[in-house]
């Protein structure tokens, strides 16, 4: 028995299985961490001629030399699979490497095989138990990873097999770098985290030995929230549009800032979400799509205003939406040029609105943390407490200029 660390090669008779002339098949068991795989070598001997102690034939005959040398032959060629397994850093196991050895690729699944499937299925539940944005999220990770088996690894598809940390290092840079219009930390990361799932599913299924992410470590970095201060908002509400176009897409970004809603749930309200609430008042009662968590949310007399301004709009009448709505892209188009002429110095996007919302209008004004992650639909406090952070930044600085024309003054 030859050793290598953790493995184990032994030559044996299979003594249950003789054949005609009375001679037994001689194996070979491979052993990994204490798991045994074993498989014909396809020579037979009979017993006596065999030193089970050594695990070869005995004698000097030249038919026994030639046995041994096919035995050495066997042994070497499983040794080599190992060091190729180890090179590739592929998951040696006593199957696999018995599979290696007669040819047999046990891992007949493939990345994208996966994927696929998974995204299928995805697909099957949309609307119940996933939200189309979700789904669309996973069409996109797994063309994204097509793109990038074909110019780096130049190759079609990957099996599971050949998944390790190499690969999901490769991935993230080439989302970093050579991806066209570079991805920053949190959109790799995300791309990389869908990734993940699918490797779960493979591991759960037992299409994979090992984890190929289990000494991958990555989260994801507290990404900058831009929002609009008291001064920036009041400036964009006051103004005045001669451009129909622009006054709409002011009074869809300013209904966001007063609701703390995302542009696919705002896109998506009806008459039907306006409901009375249990103070008897108008409230927008709905569910977020990118999380299908609840969102009520009272309206407050501004963003009311505003429905009330387009109940009669020809296209809102058409469609059956609450507002005017156009696609998000065209909408922060429009945005840029809203900025523009209010002379607000920031890039303003439909998204900016929520965390105008979640800053300016409820938290600087006394709202309780609790009650914004209920408005918001947050299913974690944990995100809802970011724009309590960044309250408190605007307060520190706040008290920091007040110090300073404190001591002016004084001088």
């Amino acid at each position: 028995m030859i050793k290598n660390k953790s493995m184990g090669i032994l030559f044996y008779l299979r003594k249950d299985k003789p054949n005609k002339n009375g001679e037994v098949p001689i194996y070979v068991r491979i052993t990994v961490d204490g798991k045994r795989s074993a498989a014909s070598v396809n020579r037979y001997i009979a017993e006596e001629r065999w030193n089970a102690l050594a695990g070869k034939a005995k004698g000097t005959s030249d038919d026994i030399k030639k046995l041994n040398r096919h035995l050495d032959i066997v042994k070497k060629s499983i040794l080599e699979h190992q060091g190729d397994m180890l090179e590739r850093d592929k998951t040696i196991t006593a199957e696999t490497l018995k599979n290696a050895f007669l040819g047999i690729d046990s891992h007949k699944h493939t990345l994208l095989e996966v994927f696929e499937q998974h995204n299928a299925e995805m697909k099957q539940k949309e609307g119940s138990e996933f939200a189309k944005a979700t789904v669309t999220r996973y069409d996109t990770t797994i063309e994204h990873i097509k793109d990038f088996l074909r110019v780096v690894y130049k190759v079609r598809d990957i099996r599971l097999s050949d998944l390790n940390y190499k690969f999901i290092t490769d991935l993230e840079h080439y989302f970093k770098t050579k991806k066209e219009g570079q991805c920053n930390h949190n959109t790799t990361q995300k791309y990389i985290r869908n990734l993940r799932k699918i490797v779960n599913i493979a591991v759960a299924n037992e299409w994979l030995d090992r984890d190929p992410f289990m000494k991958y470590k990555a989260k994801l970095e507290e990404s900058k929230r831009t929002y609009l201060d008291a001064e920036e908002l009041a400036a964009i509400e006051t103004k005045h549009f001669s451009i129909k176009r622009l006054a709409e897409v002011r009074d869809i970004f300013v209904f966001c800032c007063y609701t703390g809603l995302a542009y696919v749930d705002v896109a998506a309200l009806t008459k039907e979400n306006i409901k009375l609430g249990i103070d008897g008042k108008k409230w927008i009662f709905t569910r977020r799509q990118k999380t299908d968590s609840v969102s009520d949310i009272p309206l407050l007399p501004k963003a009311l205003a505003i429905l009330e301004k387009y109940q009669s709009h020809p296209d809102c009448i058409y469609t059956g939406s609450l507002l005017p709505m156009r696609s998000n892209q065209k909408l922060n188009a429009y945005l840029k040029d809203v900025a523009d002429l209010c002379d607000v110095k920031k890039d303003l996007t439909m998204h900016m609105a929520r965390h105008t919302f979640s800053t300016t209008v409820t938290l600087a004004n006394g709202m309780p943390m609790e009650t914004l992650s209920k408005i918001l639909g947050h299913k974690s406090m944990r995100t809802t407490q970011v724009y309590g952070k960044i309250v408190n930044t605007k307060v520190a600085n706040d008290m920091t200029d007040l110090e300073k024309r404190l001591e002016t003054k004084a001088v």
